[in-house]
Parts: structure tokens; C-alpha cells; sequence
């Protein structure tokens, strides 16, 4: 699993012109399966999504496609952890 938090570099007003394709990036990894949840973080200075792929690089190719990537309004970071304790309904998600 990988976690993408991204930063936005931008005014919000440059982020927000882009929220509806990003929405629809998004909405494509989700039916892949490869998005489990996304969000904005709080306060609005970015987003995270963890992901369910096998490594980083797979994360970072995925990263290369968002329109905030694009479009150069947010910066990425990547954090890959194998998940050793997790609530049983989230086992769904393991590989």
C-alpha cells in the first residue's frame, strides 16, 4: 500500500479549477481499484490518497496522470507501508 499526500502549490483558486477533472482521475482508480479512499486534508492545503498498488513507482506513474500533476498545482510525497494491524473489515483491501 501507498499513501500519495499531495501539497497544494497553488492558490485555491488554481486548485479549484481543476477539481472536477481530478475528481474524474480519481473516480477511474477507484472502479480499477486501486484508490481505497481520498481526501482533502484540514485545513485545504492538499489532499492524501491511500492507495492500493504494489509499490511506490506504480504510485508515482499513477501521480503522473492527475491533472493537479498536470498542471503543476500540487507536489507529491509517497509513503509505502505494509499494514501489520488493521480493524478486520479492512482486510478487504490486503493483498
Amino acid at each position: 500500500m501507498v499513501i500519495m499526500i499531495l501539497k497544494y502549490v497553488k492558490p485555491l483558486e488554481e486548485i479549484d479549477k481543476l477539481l472536477v477533472a481530478h475528481q474524474e482521475f480519481l473516480d477511474g482508480y477507484f472502479k480499477q481499484k486501486k484508490f481505497i479512499c481520498a481526501g482533502r486534508q484540514n485545513p485545504r492545503v492538499g489532499g492524501v490518497i491511500l492507495t492500493n498498488v504494489g509499490s511506490v513507482d506504480e504510485a508515482k506513474a499513477i501521480a503522473h496522470e492527475d491533472p493537479f500533476a498536470v498542471n503543476k498545482v500540487a507536489e507529491y510525497d509517497f509513503i509505502e507501508f505494509v499494514p501489520g494491524k488493521y480493524d478486520e473489515r479492512f482486510a478487504c483491501f490486503l493483498n
